[in-house]
């Protein structure tokens, strides 16, 4: 399932910048802290990923668990 975001464009007297919201059931489905740092990387004009800085621990999940033994 994806999520539709609309790029935002503010024009101040200095300069113009360009937001993305991030949906708020993503951001919990992933653990989202606030002031986590993100990069974003350019694979092609059509394709930007969004990668943590940090990684985060898979979580331990008993399904995971019994699949390996």
């Amino acid at each position: 399932m994806g999520y539709v975001v609309r790029m935002q464009k503010v024009d101040r007297p200095t300069n113009q910048s360009f937001y993305l919201s991030f949906p708020s059931a993503l951001a919990q489905a992933l653990e989202v802290v606030k002031g986590e740092a993100f990069e974003w990387l350019v694979e092609s004009k059509n394709l930007i990923l969004l990668r943590r800085t940090r990684q985060k621990k898979p979580a331990n999940l008993k399904s995971a668990r019994k699949d390996r033994a």
